[in-house]
């Protein structure tokens, strides 16, 4: 049934209003409350049947899946000290060049990000590198931006870098070699022209310090070890089913768990410091955020950017790639990405769009987000993950980093897909 213009304000009221919470977070509240509240909301005042709602909430499950598996092992990971080795690791291959530990940080934040996923780097990988950075007797932010900035940068390398790209192709993900003929050059692009900027950004501060040539650390246990074993069969085995073009939540789902389960039973661990400290408020958060795109759909704003995109090409498939990729990327910082990629994904599966133009969304998507410490949940979490540290990032210092560095990485990517 048609809802009617009374009523789809209202509902866009609560989704406004939810979304706002999200990325503000009044009293401190975590996001997650923000985004089942709003759902629930839709759901009370008749907004969105029961149904619907269900529906919203099964559209998720490769994501759900997908999401435990990658928090599993990273978070196995991380009580294995293997970030923390990578990192010290890092430190002592620098010879007490700060400009080399920059770099040796950027292509162990661009590994973790492609194998593990961009929260996975913003998690585990920023602590590492702050305790890292402060024993090597550095100023740990220049290299926290690594962190922050290449969670997004290398998101689009392969389908599992981004839990956003399941919320934009979904069931329709992209044969892996498919993936690559579209992402490869444009994610070689962000990578590269992201580290030339940033780097630059962060000159003075990196010449004029000194760094110990070795920092204490533990030799790498065999959990450690076994979990990097894990890590690169899961790799191997995502990869495969990607290939396969089968959807990769439960594979990852399968493979989280089942590396999990043979270190812990090898090292004679308890799972409980694992499944403790694993961020389960993001299973609810995408869950509610579902709920409300569902309602998006019901009240046809879904129906009218799409009937917009499609006379954009109708005019100019070049045209509409760029102006679609930048709006993305814009709309990333005002709502965060995860909504703008659902949002994206409703109207990527319902209709036939010209490659370059899906490859220009799913580019705004997972780089957009490095215009601000709002745009996507990564740098949310980067920020969370600084903060227990007592490094007070503010906005507008990011912003202004994030408007030096973002916009060649992002131009450069766009034209290489749009090619």
């Amino acid at each position: 049934m048609p809802i009617s213009p009374h009523d789809a304000f209202w509902a866009w009221s609560i989704i406004v209003l939810a979304t706002a919470g999200v990325i503000i977070r009044p009293f401190r509240l975590p996001e997650a409350i923000w985004a089942v509240a709003g759902a629930a909301a839709l759901v009370l005042f008749g907004f969105l049947s029961w149904n619907d709602a269900l529906t919203g909430v099964e559209k998720g499950i490769d994501v759900y899946l997908f999401l435990i598996g990658m928090m599993l092992i990273a978070e196995l990971a991380r009580l294995e000290g293997l970030f923390d080795y990578l990192a010290a690791l890092a430190v002592e291959h620098a010879h007490g060049s700060p400009q080399r530990l920059f770099l040796l940080i950027y292509l162990v934040g661009t590994l973790v990000t492609v194998l593990l996923s961009n929260d996975a780097t913003a998690i585990v990988l920023t602590p590492a590198v702050y305790a890292a950075t402060r024993a090597a007797g550095a100023q740990p932010l220049p290299y926290l931006f690594v962190c922050a900035f290449i969670a997004n940068a290398a998101s689009f390398v392969l389908p599992i870098s981004n839990p956003a790209n399941l919320v934009v192709f979904g069931s329709r993900m992209p044969h892996l070699t498919e993936w690559l003929r579209q992402f490869a050059l444009p994610s070689l692009a962000s990578i590269v022209l992201t580290y030339v900027v940033l780097r630059l950004t962060q000159h003075r501060a990196l010449k004029e310090e000194t760094i110990e040539r070795r920092v204490p650390h533990k030799v790498l246990s065999r959990g450690g070890k076994l979990t990097a074993i894990g890590i690169a069969a899961i790799g191997v085995v995502l990869i495969t089913a990607s290939a396969l073009d089968k959807q990769l939540g439960l594979p990852t789902f399968i493979c989280g768990v089942v590396t999990t389960g043979l270190v812990l039973l090898l090292s004679r661990q308890s799972p409980v410091p694992v499944l403790k400290h694993v961020s389960w408020s993001v299973l609810p958060l995408v869950g509610g955020l579902f709920v409300m795109v569902e309602a998006l759909v019901k009240t046809g704003v879904i129906g009218h950017l799409s009937a917009l995109l499609h006379e954009a090409v109708a005019q100019s498939v070049p045209r509409a790639a760029w102006s679609v990729g930048i709006a993305t990327a814009i709309a990333d910082n005002i709502a965060n990405n995860l909504p703008v990629g659902l949002v994206a994904g409703s109207i990527v599966a319902a209709d036939h769009l010209p490659t370059s133009v899906v490859s220009a969304i799913l580019i705004g998507v997972d780089l957009g987000p490095n215009f601000s410490i709002t745009g996507s949940l990564a740098t949310i979490l980067w920020l969370v993950a600084l903060r227990r540290e007592k490094i007070d990032v503010g906005a507008w210092p990011f912003l202004k980093l994030g408007l030096l560095v973002t916009p060649p990485a992002l131009i450069a990517a766009l034209a290489a897909a749009i090619r």
